[in-house]
């Protein structure tokens, strides 16, 4: 059996705890914070993902570069530590002073609370990263599912003492963004404490022009949210990322893939990361399609029953955000793929035409249709970069339709996995 759809399968058993958490918090914050509260939540926590996002500069895409020299390796290592902390800081103060100088935000004392764990979550990402380059997959299955917990049980908790608000959420958002660190930390054992500035400035230099374009993936993002907080209100913020976030559980599938694929995308030789990109690019196209139409199909009657009536508007921005994500599935084995070509730039200038677009739609349709035109915003945005991405990728590994589009055999090979897990392939380099 292939070792990519073993892996898959397991780490996504690994990932459904970790799924129902997110699953049953989310309906508990909505139900108890409404529309309003939970839109407040969202710009208060989004904000501060934007601080993580902009904060690692993009190193993991240096690792990736540098990883095939061994004699780096733990040169590398060390820098995701110290640069991690350094970056975060920087990126925590930042935001919160252009926040606090620009952004109308309704809770401005939260937002510092939640940038406490801004240089924590920085450090981890780039963690992360050497992890899935060194395939220790199972570390960070262990690590989200225990972060989980630090978040959800505490938000149970306090729903069920009639204690949670707005305030205890962002508190246990924070000390569950800080909680992978200290594990990460452990399971890779004793770490350089001292950059090697060489190789950090030249990690730096490279990853600064890729991170241009993640910076723009999460802007676009964020920008829909201040867009709808400003032009709307809070409460539209809070439909829409109900919306987003039932459609962000349909993709943990594809994240799923995206992260097995990672060492080998950057381990193997050009041949071997072709053809597992292809496949994972098939597979991904396969999984969200039909995760995607299923919570499509569900959603009308799902959100409302679920999340109580007054989510009901989240169901028109579901069905407008659902094409793009679909489309959206295939950017990290894509992207990871394209990271070997070295040509950050023009890779950067693809998420960035891509806010551009949604800025252009939201300005105009977020004003008349609140949240469900910032989520086509985002839908066409989203198709438009993967297109480019998928054909650029096809031009280069000249690869046709039938490479690219799912086959019987991805179906075959994904059910042999699900009825078989053999231990060998479950192994994974230490």
């Amino acid at each position: 059996m292939n070792k990519i759809f073993a892996d898959t399968i397991q780490t996504m058993a690994s990932s459904a705890l970790r799924s129902v958490l997110i699953a049953v918090t989310g309906i508990i914050l909505a139900r108890s914070l409404q529309p309003q509260g939970q839109g407040t939540y969202a710009m208060v926590t989004t904000t501060a993902l934007t601080a993580i996002a902009m904060g690692h500069l993009s190193l993991s895409k240096s690792q990736i570069a540098f990883w095939p020299d061994a004699a780096r390796r733990p040169s590398v290592t060390g820098n995701a530590l110290i640069l991690g902390i350094v970056l975060g800081v920087f990126s925590a103060l930042v935001t919160c002073g252009i926040v606090t100088a620009f952004v109308p935000l309704p809770a401005p004392d939260l937002l510092v609370i939640a940038l406490i764990a801004v240089p924590l979550g920085v450090a981890a990402t780039n963690l992360n990263g050497i992890l899935l380059l060194q395939s220790r997959t199972a570390v960070i299955n262990r690590a989200v599912v225990v972060s989980a917990l630090v978040l959800h049980v505490p938000i149970v908790v306090l729903f069920f003492v009639g204690s949670l608000t707005t305030a205890s959420a962002v508190v246990c958002w924070t000390i569950s963004t800080a909680t992978p660190f200290p594990l990460l930390i452990k399971a890779l054992g004793p770490l350089k404490l001292r950059a090697e500035l060489p190789l950090a400035c030249r990690q730096l230099a490279l990853s600064g022009r890729y991170h241009i374009g993640p910076v723009a993936l999460q802007l676009l993002i964020m920008a829909n949210v201040l867009l709808l907080n400003t032009h709307v209100s809070a409460a539209e913020v809070g439909l829409y990322i109900v919306a987003m976030t039932v459609l962000t559980l349909a993709l943990i599938p594809a994240d799923v893939v995206a992260q097995v694929i990672l060492s080998r995308q950057a381990g193997e030789e050009e041949h071997g990361a072709r053809h597992i990109t292809a496949r994972a690019i098939r597979l991904n196209l396969l999984l969200s399609s039909v995760v995607v139409c299923a919570v499509v199909i569900v959603s009308p009657t799902l959100i409302p029953l679920v999340y109580g009536v007054a989510f009901t508007g989240s169901v028109s921005p579901l069905l407008c955000m659902a094409p793009g994500v679909i489309a959206f599935s295939l950017h990290r084995p894509v992207e990871q793929y394209l990271v070997r070509l070295g040509r950050p730039m023009t890779m950067a200038a693809i998420p960035v035409s891509a806010l551009f677009v949604t800025l252009a739609l939201s300005i105009v349709m977020v004003p008349w249709w609140g949240a469900a035109g910032a989520s086509l915003a985002s839908s066409v945005s989203y198709i438009a970069m993967i297109v480019i991405e998928i054909r650029w990728y096809a031009r280069v590994v000249r690869a046709g339709a039938r490479d690219l589009l799912p086959q019987a055999s991805d179906l075959r090979s994904l059910w042999a996995a699900v009825r078989t897990r053999p231990s060998a392939a479950s192994r994974r380099p230490r």
